[in-house]
């Protein structure tokens, strides 16, 4: 979606709340040289860049890729506003989730003749990039927050969790955590070195090394943890 907006469908509801506890002169090929991590930092919702789509019928609010290239990222989030129906560009080895964030609903047509409907609260679905899908709100504009991922080299996975007190997320070599903030306001420990969220900011927690980031603050949050396809499954947050 971006229209540009992952291995089979999953659509439902927003996962029900639960209390918390990422030479020669010869031509030679040579790879695109890759940060290693991303930076932990704090991305305000005024100032992710608006984008309106070729077709004009949306829009796209980048908040972060990584690495920050339009042809090699890993890892891709972004908040798409459908005003109308639309096809989603393709994302041939992409994998993504979307999450409805405003609106009466977001219903996907998939190529297959498959439908799939996103419904409030934050109804959401993961399918792959690949699939023929045409967007169409309900009764009016929707907003989705889009998570895409390459599968040959990352996993992630997508939890909607209330902020009712501290929440400790862990991030090193392996592990990233994007938080998306849904309601209410949160707050990092001193020593996270990061601003405070409001609704509708993002953060990245990353590291090269293990470290640990305290988030208190009251509201709702979605959590979403990226690494290797290699690395162990995580428990929710």
């Amino acid at each position: 979606m971006d229209v540009e907006p992952p291995v089979r469908s999953r659509c439902g509801r927003a996962a029900p709340l639960v209390a918390s506890v990422l030479p020669s002169r010869a031509c030679r090929y040579t790879a695109p040289m890759v940060a290693p991590h991303p930076r932990p930092q704090v991305l305000p919702a005024n100032e992710h860049r608006r984008e309106r789509w070729r077709n004009g019928l949306g829009w796209t609010r980048a908040i972060q890729a990584w690495p920050d290239d339009a042809a090699q990222w890993r890892w891709r989030l972004s908040v798409a506003e459908i005003e109308q129906a639309a096809p989603w560009s393709p994302f041939p080895g992409v994998d993504r989730e979307q999450v409805l964030l405003e609106g009466h609903g977001l219903r996907l047509r998939f190529g297959d003749g498959r439908v799939c409907e996103l419904q409030p609260p934050f109804g959401h679905a993961r399918y792959a990039g690949e699939d023929p899908v045409t967007g169409e709100p309900v009764d009016g504009r929707a907003v989705a927050l889009n998570l895409m991922w390459r599968r040959d080299a990352v996993r992630a996975d997508l939890w909607r969790r209330p902020l009712v007190g501290p929440m400790l997320f862990f991030a090193d070599a392996e592990e990233t955590w994007l938080l998306y903030l849904l309601a209410g306001d949160g707050r990092f420990d001193e020593a996270s070195g990061l601003p405070p969220l409001a609704r509708g900011d993002a953060a990245v927690l990353a590291s090269p090394e293990r470290r640990r980031f305290l988030l208190d603050g009251g509201g709702e949050l979605l959590a979403m943890r990226l690494c290797p396809v290699s690395a162990p499954h995580a428990s929710a947050p």
